[in-house]
């Protein structure tokens, strides 16, 4: 779009719906989770209520009572667990790679229009950087490194350089 002459409004309008559209898609999928993380421990309680219901049928054998009490409250047990280790910490996972896909996509965004601003390479940097976080942030130094442009020779090595 940038190269084709559209407007930065119309590049910024267009992105931001594109973010837009991309969160609702993951709040479906949040959504799911969540909710199966919140109805998980109720079925996990009617379950255990039509375990006592069959409790309450074998009252005249003992033997049995034990096993089918367990057998119940087994079944609370797995709403819990499903909630807690499966539905729940999916949902929260989703949640937290729809803000980083957001954040990635809201600083493209903002590189793209600095760049059809044409503002001065040093200046669109240090407005992307303002999105990764401190330990991502690398000096100039540590870039320069990595790019290979700081390389000392050795002093016994001169005369091979």
């Amino acid at each position: 779009m940038v190269v084709d002459g559209v407007e930065p409004d119309q590049v910024s309008a267009i992105l931001e719906t594109t973010v837009a559209q991309m969160r609702a898609r993951h709040k479906e999928a949040m959504t799911f989770f969540t909710a199966a993380g919140a109805f998980a421990p109720t079925f996990g309680i009617i379950g255990t209520v039509m375990g006592l219901i069959s409790v309450l049928k074998q009252l005249d054998n003992p033997s049995a009572l034990g096993e089918a009490i367990a057998s119940a409250f087994l079944a609370t047990l797995w709403g819990l667990l499903t909630a807690n280790l499966i539905y729940l910490p999916i949902a929260g996972k989703l949640k937290a790679k729809d803000e980083e896909e957001a954040r990635n996509r809201y600083m493209q965004l903002e590189g793209i229009l600095a760049i059809q601003a044409g503002e001065n390479p040093r200046i669109v940097r240090d407005k992307l950087t303002a999105y990764l976080p401190p330990s991502e942030v690398k000096s100039e130094e540590d870039a320069e490194k990595a790019k290979g442009g700081d390389q000392k020779v050795p002093a016994g090595n001169k005369a091979q350089a």
